[in-house]
Order: C-alpha cells, then sequence, then structure tokens
C-alpha cells in the first residue's frame, strides 16, 4: 500500500477545529455514493465488516462537526482499503482544507481513476488543479465533462474560466458563444463576453455585446443604463449621455439613474451638478430610504473632495429624519457626519440611537467608544458592559474594557476581563492575540506574578514577534529584575531600530544598557529620550538619566535631572534618598 503524510489527531485537532465552519460546508456540498466501486479490491467479510464500522463512523463524525476524529477514521478506512473511491475523496477534501493543495489533488485524481463519471470528483479535482496552477490539466476535465454533458451551463462557464486563466481568452469567448447558444441571450454570458473582449482591446465587439442584450430585452431599462455606465468608464461621455437621456426619456425617477448622472457629472467636470443631481434625489419621496442613504454618502464625499464645509449637508439629513424618522442607519451616517464636524456630543446622540435600534451590531459601540477615548474611562466601561450585553461573542469590546480597568488600576478585574476575551479568540487573529497575551502579562507583573507575565510574554512573541509594546515591556522589566539582560538587550533593540524617535523605547534600551554596564552607550541614548520627550516630559525618563549622568562621573547634572523628576511628581522609592545624598541608589 501507498505511503503517505499521515496527520495524528493531535497534530491536526486545533486546526480543524479552527476551520470546521468551511469543513462543514464541505460536507454539506458532498455527494455521497457508497455503493463500491467494482474495481475495488475484494475483501473478506472480516476486513469489510471493519471498513464499513469505520466509514460510517466516519460519517457520523463529520456529521457532528468532530473532524478531527472524522480524519483519523477516514485515515484508519484507507488503510484497509486504499482504492475506495469515497475515502480519496473525503480525505481529499481534509488535506484541500488544510492547504495541502498538492495531496488533495493526489488522493482526489484517484478518486477520479476509481470513479472516472463522478461529476463532483471532476469539477472539484479541475478546481485544485487551477489552483496547483496546472491549467491544462483542468481544461481538459472540463472539455471532457463537456463531451459527456453538452447541456451543463456549469461545466462551460468554468472551461471559460480556465482557457481565461491561461491566457487563451479567444477560446474562452468561443466556450462562452457555444454556451449562449444552447441557453440564448444571458446577462452573465454577456457581461464576461464585454470583459474579454475588453481585454482584448476590442471595444466595438465588446460594446455589440451588450447592444445585443438590449435588443433582446428593450423593456429593461437596466440594460441600457449599463451601456452608458460601460461607455463612461471608457471615457466616451457623449455616448454615455445619449444613453442616459435614454433611460431619463422613459422613467425620470428611475434611481439608480441618478447614480450614473452623478458619475457622468463629475467625470465632465461639473461638480456642482453633481452635488445638485444629488439633493434632488434625496428630497424626492419617490425614492426608497436605501438608495437616499447611499446617495447622501456620495454628497459628503463629494463635498469632502471639494474641500466644502460639509455642514451645508446637515438640513439635508433633517428633512430625511421627518421623511423616515425610524431609519437607525440614518443615525449612524450623520453620527459620522457630525464626527467630520468635530461636534462629538451631537455625533454620540446619534451612535446612541443607532445602538438602541440595533444593540447586536458592533459598530454603533465602536463609533462611541471613538469618542470616549481616551478622555472618560467611566464612559468607555459604560459603553462596553452594554456593548457585551448584546454582543457577548465581541472580543475587541473585552480589550476595550480591560484596558479601560487596567487604566482605572483595577488590576485584577482588568486580568480577569482579558482572560475572558482571549477564551472568544481564534486562531485566525494572531495579531490581536499577541496583544490579548501582552496585556494579561502587564497585569501579571503588576500583581507580583512576575514569572507567569514573562510567560505571556513569551506567547505573545510567538504569535508575533514583532509587537514592539511587548518587546518593550519585556525587555524593561527583565531589566528591573537584572535577569537575561542580553535578551532584554536583543528585544529592546529591535524596537529602537523599528522607531528611532520613540522616547519610551529610547528610555528602555538606555536602562538596559545601564543595567549592562555600558553607561557611556546608555547616555546616548538617555539623552535622545529626553529630546523626543520634550513636549511631554517624564519624570522616570529623567531619573534614569540623572542615574546615569552619576554613572559617567557627572554627579551635579545627575542631582539636576533628579530634581526636575521630583518636580514633575515622580513616586519613585528612591529618588528623595538620590537628592539628599547626591549618590545614585540602586
Amino acid at each position: 500500500m501507498e505511503q503517505i503524510m499521515n496527520y495524528s489527531i493531535k497534530t491536526v485537532s486545533a486546526f480543524l477545529k479552527a476551520i470546521a465552519p468551511t469543513l462543514l460546508l464541505l460536507f454539506l456540498t458532498t455527494n455521497f455514493v457508497l455503493a463500491q466501486n467494482k474495481n475495488q479490491l475484494a475483501f473478506d467479510t472480516d476486513n469489510q465488516r471493519k471498513f464499513d464500522y469505520y466509514f460510517y463512523d466516519a460519517l457520523n463524525a463529520k456529521a457532528q462537526g468532530k473532524f478531527a476524529e472524522a480524519f483519523d477514521l477516514f485515515q484508519h478506512c484507507h488503510a484497509l482499503d486504499s482504492t475506495n473511491a469515497n475515502v480519496l475523496s473525503e480525505l481529499s477534501s481534509f488535506y484541500n482544507v488544510l492547504q495541502e493543495k498538492s495531496t488533495a489533488a493526489n488522493y482526489l485524481s484517484k478518486a477520479v481513476e476509481k470513479d472516472p463519471d463522478n461529476y463532483y470528483y471532476n469539477m472539484m479535482l479541475a478546481s485544485l488543479y487551477g489552483e496547483l496552477d496546472r491549467k491544462e490539466d483542468a481544461i481538459g476535465i472540463y472539455t471532457t465533462l463537456l463531451d459527456k454533458d453538452p447541456q451543463n451551463t456549469d461545466v462551460y462557464m468554468a472551461l471559460a474560466e480556465a482557457y481565461n486563466n491561461n491566457g487563451d481568452l479567444e477560446k474562452a469567448i468561443e466556450t462562452l458563444d457555444a454556451l449562449e447558444k444552447n441557453v440564448g441571450i444571458r446577462e452573465a454570458i454577456t457581461l464576461n463576453k464585454f470583459r474579454l473582449y475588453s481585454m482584448l482591446s476590442k471595444k466595438e465587439k465588446a460594446f455589440e455585446e451588450i447592444e445585443t442584450i438590449i435588443k433582446k430585452n428593450p423593456d429593461n431599462l437596466g440594460y441600457i443604463l449599463l451601456l452608458g455606465d460601460l461607455y463612461l468608464q471608457d471615457d466616451q461621455l457623449d455616448k454615455a449621455l445619449k444613453q442616459f437621456e435614454k433611460v431619463k426619456a422613459i422613467d425620470p425617477d428611475y434611481p439608480s439613474l441618478v447614480l450614473s448622472m452623478v458619475n457622468y457629472y463629475e467625470k465632465s467636470g461639473s461638480p456642482k451638478l453633481a452635488q445638485e443631481e444629488i439633493r434632488s434625489a434625496l428630497v424626492n419621496p419617490m425614492f426608497e430610504v436605501e438608495m437616499k442613504l447611499q446617495l447622501l454618502t456620495r454628497y459628503i464625499s463629494l463635498l469632502q473632495s471639494n474641500k466644502t464645509d460639509t455642514k451645508i449637508a446637515n438640513p439635508l439629513f433633517e428633512t430625511l429624519f421627518d421623511q423616515h424618522p425610524h431609519n437607525p442607519q440614518l443615525n449612524y451616517l450623520y453620527g459620522n457626519v457630525l464626527l467630520l464636524q468635530e461636534n462629538k456630543e451631537e455625533a454620540m446622540k446619534q451612535f446612541q440611537l443607532f445602538a438602541d435600534a440595533e444593540p447586536s451590531n458592533p459598530a454603533g459601540w465602536e463609533q462611541m467608544l471613538r469618542i470616549a477615548l481616551p478622555d472618560s474611562l467611566d464612559k468607555v466601561v459604560e459603553i462596553t458592559q452594554n456593548a457585551l450585553k448584546y454582543n457577548p461573542d465581541a472580543y475587541q469590546f473585552y480589550f476595550y474594557l480591560g484596558g479601560a480597568k487596567y487604566q482605572q488600576e483595577k488590576y485584577q478585574e482588568a486580568l480577569t476581563i482579558f482572560e475572558e476575551g482571549l477564551e472568544l479568540m481564534d486562531d485566525e487573529n494572531p495579531l490581536v492575540k499577541s496583544d490579548f497575551y501582552a496585556q494579561i502579562g502587564d497585569l501579571n507583573y503588576h500583581l507580583g506574578k512576575k514569572e507567569v507575565a514573562f510567560e505571556n510574554y513569551e506567547k505573545a512573541l510567538k504569535l508575533n514577534p514583532q509587537n514592539l509594546g511587548v518587546l518593550n515591556n519585556y525587555s524593561y522589566f527583565l531589566s528591573l529584575e537584572n535577569k537575561d539582560l542580553d535578551k532584554a538587550e536583543r528585544m529592546s533593540g529591535i524596537t529602537v531600530k523599528e522607531e528611532p524617535t520613540n522616547a519610551t523605547f529610547l528610555d528602555t534600551y538606555g536602562w538596559v544598557l545601564f543595567k549592562q554596564g555600558a553607561y557611556t552607550m546608555a547616555k546616548i541614548y538617555i539623552e535622545n529620550a529626553v529630546k523626543y520627550s520634550e513636549d511631554e516630559p517624564s519624570a522616570e525618563v529623567l531619573e534614569h538619566y540623572g542615574d546615569i549622568l552619576y554613572k559617567t562621573d557627572e554627579p551635579e547634572k545627575a542631582l539636576e535631572q533628579w530634581k526636575k523628576a521630583k518636580e514633575l511628581g515622580s513616586d519613585s522609592k528612591t529618588l528623595n534618598k538620590k537628592i539628599k545624598t547626591k549618590k545614585y541608589v540602586e
């Protein structure tokens, strides 16, 4: 039996759990064919019974979402019978989700060998070949499938796309022409042919395709408008306007016409006419509110691009509130416009109305947090606690809430919140997960659990080796402990290289060098830290500067910096003694 890569339950269980929704989709779309292929090896009764037992258990585990268990059971089935097409197909699906594309294709090609008429196997294999850049092989499969079923629309479309990916645009068009003969003129086919002709720089042929579908559907204003939009994209403004005028003559209140005319006025250099077109539509009771919201967003964008005060749009919002008094999307949009105008108080009211109407939508709560941060920690706590009532799985609110509690110096409470949020995280967010571990590390250090803190910093850096906040804090705390100073210097050095004007990072690096006894180098970095923190001088940085000056035989200058640190309200336990004795105190 052929030797294959073996993934145990322990190896893949965590990953399979993360991609369970994808595998479930594969399960729902899989067409099981349970009959044994006539070319299979004959089993004795005992082996057949074992195979059936494992196979049905595998299907049952898969149906229940126990994907790691199902994967292992299918491997048992393969060990018993490496020629079973169903098992080969199932294993292919798992390897495909595990991003082992070549292995997946290998299994599926064997399934096709055993069951060459299986449509599902062939389509999946052709798709895999496309991903593996085996374009000719994919084309070959689609062509064979069409020979067997010349009426299959999906295969025609897939073959056309395969030709397109292979750079054979003419063949792609020929395939779509053949499909069109079978099913008639269809929008999807026409638009694909337009795209392909455009790629071949055959503009006349491209536009003929759209005109053909218009002739077939003369009452469909959407196709006439589409032709105008495509002319506009091609900078054929006169031809575009001609199509728009056709639509306007038939239905002046046709909703999509407004956006097309706005695009036309913008391209033709008439922004004021574009704005007037939108304003007229916004007060037109014939238009649906969704269209008005789209137009209003475009109107605000136009005002910004033309450097016009957005406050002229506010009366339009009032008109729309009168027309549609209970539309939360309108509140949300108005809140964002008010934020542009720096009217935070009124913006907060609009976002609150949105959140009240759609409490399970995180957007409203997030915008309120944007306004509350960083000035009002109590407000941040209130917003996040309310948000979590309706969005208990939204980890971002745990992060905001934990951060607020941290700044309020409620360390144990903050730690609990971050740990709860971390449990909700999946492996698809390594950078955010790293930040959670970072906060948990900082809080444990504040709570005196130093080794636990360092363990969490390691977890954070494993997920994101460039997490500068972790690199800085980890190295600084190690220096305070006089522990692993070489490691602390390496980590802190990364932060300074990435952000050479960051006073905090410069201070940490200077302090680590100080701890290593490299006083001259430490002085260079601490002086830069002082320089880049002049706007917001730091008592800690100035005390460190004094310590380093003392070690470089400049005691008078050291005393001067210690006194400055004292004036800034330093809470250092040794600063008073340094000033009194005029000496460095460890």
